[in-house]
């Protein structure tokens, strides 16, 4: 399964990024294609994703590991996404968030549409590497 990583510097207190990764109903205002998302158990959430034009449903179990460093994901049916964000203190105000994430390219182009090959994999790391700077700039305004 391919793998991606990225990260972001943000400046705000890594206890409060830590929260904020933690708020799902956030998701929306910082994930691409993110309508709706709730947390249904203290390890499961569910989001409404908008997959060509139409929500589908998406059940995601999740392990905090470590005291505030990474919050495991991975979704419970197709298609099958998994992987991670930590958190790590640069100082006191900035922190260090890095997502990774695995894919089946052929299950998330089913599921998500768009291109294929090279293509899919640069439209995958480009949304990432969006959604981490929605993300950062959103807990930034917050703690200015």
């Amino acid at each position: 399964m391919p793998r991606l990583e990225e990260h972001v510097d943000i400046s705000a207190p890594s206890d409060a990024v830590w929260e904020h990764l933690h708020k799902v109903e956030e998701y929306p205002q910082f994930v691409d294609g993110v309508r709706e998302a709730r947390r249904e158990s203290s390890a499961r959430v569910h989001m409404d994703v908008d997959t060509r034009g139409r929500a589908k449903g998406i059940d995601c179990s999740t392990e905090d590991i470590g005291s505030q460093e990474t919050m495991a994901w991975k979704t419970t049916s197709t298609p099958h996404l998994s992987g991670s964000f930590s958190v790590t203190p640069l100082d006191a105000e900035h922190t260090r968030v890095k997502a990774r994430v695995e894919y089946d390219p052929a299950e998330a182009l089913d599921a998500f549409g768009g291109p294929k090959g090279f293509a899919q994999s640069n439209a995958i790391e480009r949304t990432v590497r969006e959604d981490l700077h929605h993300f950062k700039e959103m807990v930034e305004r917050e703690h200015r």
